[in-house]
């Protein structure tokens, strides 16, 4: 499991989000803090993980 250190993009609040070897793309889940949904993007390249959370729609 690979572990990153996101912000809401609403409350702006950090939390750790764990995120599955085998994951990739987008998925939603809602903020542990203010419970906001967020669109989760997941990209893994070259060895590389990029997780950009965003509000969702």
């Amino acid at each position: 499991m690979d572990t990153v250190s996101v912000t809401c993009p609403y409350c702006f609040e950090r939390t750790d989000l764990v995120v599955d070897p085998d994951t990739e793309g987008s998925y939603v889940e809602d903020c542990e803090v203010c419970c906001r949904p967020w669109q989760i993007t997941v990209v893994r390249a070259g060895g590389e993980l990029e997780v950009v959370v965003d509000r969702a729609q």
